[in-house]
């Protein structure tokens, strides 16, 4: 899912998203409260007609601002109190209130409010995170008024695969329609990550949704796959474009290498985004040379499209139990046993 934190996914429209084969863009609650708050969205008829995006949207709880905005917030057990990154705004956060703004925002997919503790993080902190985060699972539950939107669990626990199992049992005795692992993607090794999610992923039901939130690199993705994840969500495509790197199956293109000043094929052979049908990658160079808007936004247009050519591709090897085959028709990209070492930002903030 590209990441549209304020509504929008960064310089490009609802029609260039659509047409990059997207199904799902991800907003931020807490932001949205903020600017324009939810009443506004409501007004204007919903996240859906206020955004021009006619597809499925998720909103994430806000719980992960909670790691994020650690400077500027409070927490007990009645929910977190922030200090607004914008205009310094007394804003309190609860389960009942994140659910009410998503129910007002009117997403298709919401998320239960959590603790995303930090990572490394003392046992105490992890444990209080995933306490807080089973209670406040059930009052969202208790909370949430709307039945046309679906709203989904997360999972806690840090890298104790211990307490990831026991919110694990306690949400699917819950019962969501769907099911999200946080808390990865934090500060915490590629390895880490895995190995957590490969106890943790078997352990969710396979017929509802499992969502990986905030991850990843392609090499994260992939391995995810493996551990029985369905979805995921990162500001990586976008981020990357913005700052002039391209993702190909042949790797990273730093795109003011001047190298490429005189290049006039396509940012990549074979890929069948708007952005590598009609510019070369000299015109592209010459755009982030000059400062021009332009580029970032067929960069970002680019990424996004690589993305979902990737989890396509991952796809249609899955049924088949090819997918394997990933790694020899990504080999820059993941390795040949998936390496490819790249830092996992989250949620723009």
């Amino acid at each position: 899912m590209p990441v549209g934190t304020a509504g929008s996914v960064k310089g490009v429209t609802p029609d260039h998203l659509a047409r990059t084969g997207s199904e799902i863009m991800l907003s931020n609650t807490y932001h949205l409260a903020l600017r324009p708050g939810a009443e506004v969205v409501e007004a204007l008829g919903g996240l859906h007609a206020f955004t021009g995006w006619d597809r499925p949207i998720l909103t994430d709880s806000g719980g992960y601002q909670i790691f994020s905005l650690a400077e500027l917030n409070r927490i007990s057990d009645d929910g977190v109190v922030f200090r607004s990154h914008v205009d310094g705004a007394v804003v309190e956060l609860s389960p009942e209130r994140s659910i009410d703004i998503q129910n007002k925002l009117g997403a298709d997919i919401i998320m239960a409010f959590d603790q995303c503790p930090p990572l490394p993080g003392t046992a105490e902190q992890i444990y209080e995170a995933t306490r807080r985060t089973i209670a406040w699972a059930a009052r969202c539950q208790r909370a949430h008024r709307r039945d046309d939107q679906a709203l989904f669990g997360i999972v806690q626990g840090g890298l104790d695969v211990r307490l990831r199992k026991q919110c694990t049992d306690v949400l699917v005795e819950l019962g969501f329609p769907g099911y999200a692992i946080g808390g990865l993607s934090v500060g915490e090794t590629h390895a880490e990550m895995i190995a957590c999610l490969s106890q943790t992923g078997p352990y969710l039901p396979a017929d509802r949704p499992r969502y990986l939130m905030g991850v990843g690199t392609p090499r994260d993705i992939v391995a995810a796959v493996k551990c029985g994840i369905d979805l995921f969500d990162c500001v990586l495509p976008t981020r990357n474009g913005r700052n002039a790197t391209a993702f190909t199956a042949g790797g990273r293109v730093k795109l003011r290498n001047a190298a490429h000043r005189t290049a006039t094929g396509p940012i990549e052979e074979g890929c069948d985004c708007c952005t590598c049908a009609n510019f070369s990658l000299g015109y592209i160079r010459h755009l982030f040379m000059a400062g021009e808007m332009l580029g970032p936004i067929l960069a970002s247009i680019h990424n996004i499209r690589f993305f979902q050519r990737l989890v396509g591709r991952i796809r249609d090897l899955i049924p088949g139990g090819k997918l394997e085959r990933i790694h020899m028709e990504f080999p820059a990209t993941l390795g040949p046993t998936g390496e490819e070492g790249a830092d996992r930002p989250r949620v723009d903030v």
